[in-house]
């Protein structure tokens, strides 16, 4: 019997329907895998893009096209009526993908080859856990407090941004970032508030991070650094009172919580697939989980990176799209025929009128090499090891994060007087 005709006798089932578990939909079938593929989505719309949830969507401005990802002409209704461009330009029937969504997994049986949901088991011979991650509570939670992860979730936001009232976030990452630039942008007076002392804690060092700090000034936002929320209450002049390590309280129409995710992969408990200190599903190289005929990819999974040295957690989108092409190669081609997972991380944000994206990784011992001036619109930095390009960071210089990418797949070592001219282009300044 060929490999072709066993497989076609065979049940992929993918548990997840974001990017990731999209993404391994479409390569299976892009690659020829002649067998069943079954999506399972928790929850009831169509598999939509996450990134325009924290950007066009929240103000109404979704198509614009300026997502990358996004398809025009493919939309989602929401409860108000209005159409999003967010939904995948996938047509599932004609790829013969089929969809069971508003299906939540909860549990796994290997030994039986069985995937458990909160409508019944479900059979496979393949399973591709795709459930991604899901955002940290504010410890104590309670009224007015909001986390933004689905459409469902941006839902509720938009009319509390159209009250154009105080609003409070908690948490001055990606998330945190790309929320107060929507809720300025809607005319929302804003105050973030971060543990840290400064923006993007534990992604930029200081030095690099202080940069950003001026940013929210500019916007009109405050931004309050060194403080905790440790507590949010009903209020006077406004809803509720958020409560800070510092004694102080802020009136908020809402909170918006931005202070994380994690993967979400409690439901594995009990199913012998291993995870990692950070709760991740704990992959190889190749993504295949520590139970047999179980893959992971994208959020929800970590893996080995020769290129770092070390395992990699990347919540991010480029993650998402790329790892598919693994697993699905790995079904399709075998072993033999699939080269390890060590993408270049990639990731995109658009903040107070800014384009920032990152490419890398980068840790202590990594020297930061600046490209342009941090006070001006566009400059990058880059972070060096033995003169080895190892990550990017571009503010509004998407050359430089094109070919940055490229001469970090390539462990290139640069000359530091060339790299810091911004004028010369990353690839002119190689040795």
């Amino acid at each position: 019997m060929s490999a072709r005709t066993e497989q076609s006798g065979q049940r992929v089932l993918i548990a997840g329907a974001g990017m990731a578990g999209v993404q391994t939909a479409v390569q299976l079938r892009e690659r020829g895998w002649p067998g069943a593929v079954t999506l399972l989505g928790a929850e009831p719309h169509r598999p939509y893009d996450r990134p325009p949830l924290s950007k066009a969507v929240l103000t109404g401005g979704a198509g614009s096209g300026t997502t990358p990802g996004s398809t025009p002409g493919s939309t989602l209704e929401n409860s108000f009526g209005a159409a999003f461009d967010v939904a995948f330009d996938v047509d599932f029937d004609v790829l013969g993908v089929e969809l069971l969504l508003g299906r939540t997994a909860t549990g796994v049986r290997p030994a039986d080859h069985e995937l458990d949901t909160d409508a019944g088991p479900l059979p496979y011979d393949h399973l591709v856990l795709a459930t991604g991650a899901e955002p940290v509570p504010l410890p104590g939670g309670g009224a007015g407090v909001h986390l933004l992860r689905t459409l469902d979730d941006a839902e509720r936001l938009r009319p509390v941004l159209a009250a154009r009232q105080p609003l409070v976030v908690v948490g001055a990452g990606w998330i945190g970032a790309e929320f107060a630039t929507a809720a300025r942008e809607a005319g929302c007076p804003v105050t973030v508030v971060e543990a840290a002392g400064h923006p993007l804690a534990g992604v930029l060092s200081p030095e690099v991070a202080g940069r950003l700090r001026r940013w929210y000034e500019e916007a009109g936002a405050v931004l309050l650094t060194g403080r905790t929320v440790t507590g949010v209450r009903p209020g006077g002049t406004q809803p509720y009172e958020v409560e800070l390590s510092d004694g102080s309280a802020l009136p908020a129409r809402a909170v918006v919580a931005g202070i994380g995710a994690r993967p979400a992969t409690g439901w594995l408990a009990g199913s012998g697939v291993a995870l990692d200190a950070f709760g991740a599903v704990l992959a190889d190289d190749r993504l295949r989980s520590s139970v047999p005929g179980v893959y992971a990819v994208g959020d929800c999974a970590s893996f080995p990176s020769a290129r770092y040295g070390r395992r990699l957690l990347v919540h991010h989108w480029d993650n998402a799209l790329v790892g598919p092409r693994t697993v699905a190669s790995l079904l399709t081609a075998g072993e033999a025929g699939t080269p390890p997972y060590d993408p270049v991380p990639y990731f995109w944000s658009e903040q107070f009128g800014r384009f920032v994206q990152y490419a890398g990784h980068h840790g202590e011992g990594d020297e930061p090499l600046w490209r342009g001036d941090p006070d001006g619109p566009a400059w990058s930095v880059c972070w060096l090891r033995g003169g080895v390009l190892r990550a990017l960071l571009a503010v509004g210089r998407p050359r430089d994060i094109a070919q940055g990418r490229r001469l970090i797949e390539r462990a290139a070592v640069l000359d530091p007087v060339r790299a810091a001219d911004p004028a010369v282009p990353l690839k002119s300044a190689v040795r």
